[in-house]
């Protein structure tokens, strides 16, 4: 399961939680170098998407020589990093799991002053600039909110992650997008997309691109209406880790039920 930029895997921790606890499977929820955020408040060292989505890669052999399938599941940018690699793999993969997708960030709470963000793209300033977090957060949730406020005040981060998202970062994700949106068509695995109706940072349009661009034979769209963009996190997180589980455990009686199927005709 992979996080948000600039997030923790706390964003993942209730789901990655309930997949433990109630179905039995086993978890991974990784930091990723130039990704992640880990000692310092305020990331300083972004690397491109690329290294990015190696270190994805690295990670999901090391589970594939462990394990007989192995499912991904991603929330906001983990989300896009689990659609390269299946656009890349979808035949090594059991079921992918989208949270909050975007292909473009087109929600609510984009105001136009951030467009201001692609002056800095193409020049030294996104080496220097930031863009700081702000209410919302995401999160519907007030009570979640506040806590997330609190602790963003006191130490510059919380369990949602950074208070700031340098430039550097927001333009890799853009470029992470971009290569997305072409590559749609390659991905065949079967899919579980979960999207906010009002998603304040991607509008639900992002859901219904991947839907309708993906080749996977199966697909799941399923629309939260009580809650933001941190769907992991928020008042239908319960219905998030349900609707998770039961798709990965759909998707493993279907195989087992084929593969039973296939040692009856061979016998």
């Amino acid at each position: 399961m992979l996080h948000g930029l600039y997030g923790t895997p706390q964003q993942l921790q209730y789901i990655g939680r309930k997949l433990n606890v109630a179905g039995g499977y086993t978890v991974h929820i990784p930091n990723i170098q130039g990704y992640s955020i880990f000692d310092e408040p305020i990331p300083r060292t972004t690397t491109c998407w690329e290294h990015w989505l190696e270190q994805v890669e690295t990670r999901f052999d090391a589970l594939k020589r462990e394990h007989d399938t192995v499912s991904v599941a991603g929330l906001c940018i983990g989300a896009n990093l689990c659609l390269e690699l299946a656009a890349r793999r979808s035949a090594d993969l059991h079921a992918m799991c989208l949270y909050s997708a975007p292909l473009r960030y087109d929600g609510w709470n984009v105001t136009w002053m951030r467009w201001f963000k692609f002056l800095g793209y193409y020049t030294p300033a996104r080496f220097l600039m930031s863009l700081t977090e702000r209410p919302p957060y995401g999160l519907k949730d007030e009570r979640i909110r506040q806590w997330v406020a609190t602790q963003m005040a006191k130490r510059g981060t919380s369990a949602l992650g950074s208070s700031e998202s340098p430039l550097t970062g927001v333009y890799q994700s853009e470029r992470l997008m971009k290569v997305v949106r072409k590559r749609l068509p390659l991905i065949t695995v079967p899919t579980l997309i979960m999207h906010a109706v009002e998603d304040d940072l991607a509008s639900p349009r992002n859901a219904e691109r991947i839907a309708r661009s993906i080749a996977s034979q199966e697909v799941k769209t399923v629309l939260l209406d009580n809650c933001y963009h941190i769907i992991t996190m928020d008042f239908e997180k319960e219905r998030v880790a349900q609707e998770t589980l039961e798709f990965i455990r759909q998707k493993t009686l279907q195989d087992t039920l084929q593969e039973t199927a296939r040692l009856r005709l061979v016998g």
